[in-house]
């Protein structure tokens, strides 16, 4: 479960000019994965700035447990960054607006050895057609494609985009049109074991209906989000935790010799049917720490002065 390490992803510009501090995670020293970006957090005028910036930074980056990756911009500014010195110290690259052509484009810029990893974000019209996707998943679910797809990513805002609306930073994107695309894009994706992220929420300003949409993220299997602000980062991940009551369920599950069916916590656990939630609970607990009750950590929590909470760790 390598993605559940993807946490809550910081995008930031690669234009930038602290990208050795950020890739080094000195900036940001809780952060779990990081994604500098060439795409729609730049101007189409900056992306030689950008990888320029890039090419002076990968040299520099030093080894460390958070993920990094690039956001190209399109086949052409991937095939640019793979010739960039240094890019091996990256972990592969978030490739936008994924299409099955794309996709295909984006992998024949790859030879057999290279280590990276990709991350196709779902955000063009072809993520409202069930029959789409399913295709699309058939081509990523290729024994030589799957090994290097982390993740599924879907781009909220561009998806809005093409309907024509903005979300209201007071609702949650499953209050608007894209909620049946969310639950549909779930039930295409997530039964194959190709893991999805969220889409981002861009309300600054309003981390309770951040805190309630990340929520509904965790009920519809969707375990890491897109983050616009270092503030979120830490209120999203301590979604992630989990609450005891919930471990002692899932590791009761999985002890050995289980009844098939038993009672715990006022709730009947069935060994057949909630084994692979047990298997996430437990990888959740280990990454993201036990809590009594879910809290929701104060804005610039993530920064150099730490992250404190009230979480035990699992042994």
């Amino acid at each position: 479960m390598k993605h559940l390490h993807l946490g809550a992803s910081l995008y930031v510009p690669a234009t930038r000019g602290d990208l050795v501090a950020l890739g080094n995670g000195r900036k940001y020293p809780r952060l779990r994965s990081l994604i500098f970006c060439t795409e729609d957090g730049i101007r189409p005028d900056e992306v030689d700035v950008a990888l320029r910036r890039l090419g002076e930074a990968l040299p520099r980056l030093e080894p460390t447990p958070m993920l990094r990756f690039i956001r190209v911009r399109d086949p052409g500014v991937m095939e640019r960054v793979l010739a960039l010195r240094g890019i091996g110290a990256v972990d592969g690259f978030v490739l936008p607006k994924a299409t099955r052509r794309s996709m295909r484009e984006y992998l024949s810029l790859l030879a057999k050895g290279d280590p990276f990893l990709l991350m196709p974000t779902l955000e063009t019209a072809e993520a409202f057609d069930p029959r789409e996707m399913a295709a699309f998943r058939d081509l990523v679910s290729d024994a030589a494609v799957r090994p290097r797809v982390l993740a599924l990513r879907i781009g909220g805002n561009d998806l809005l985009h093409l309907l024509g609306v903005r979300r209201s930073p007071r609702r949650m994107i499953y209050e608007t049109a894209l909620g049946p695309v969310l639950s549909m894009l779930a039930t295409t994706f997530l039964p194959h074991g190709l893991p999805l992220t969220a889409p981002v929420f861009e309300g600054l300003a309003h981390p309770d209906v951040l805190r309630a949409e990340v929520v509904r993220d965790v009920e519809h299997g969707l375990l890491g989000k897109t983050a616009v602000h270092p503030d979120q980062v830490a209120l999203i991940e301590a979604m992630y935790a989990v609450e005891r009551h919930e471990l002692e369920m899932a590791q009761a599950m999985l002890a050995p010799g289980v009844p098939a069916v038993f009672r715990m916590h006022g709730v009947m656990c069935e060994e057949a049917t909630h084994r692979r939630w047990a298997h996430t609970i437990c990888a959740r607990a280990e990454i993201f720490g036990v809590t009594d009750e879910v809290e929701i950590p104060p804005a610039g929590s993530l920064g150099p002065a730490g992250f404190t909470r009230s979480v035990a760790s699992v042994q």
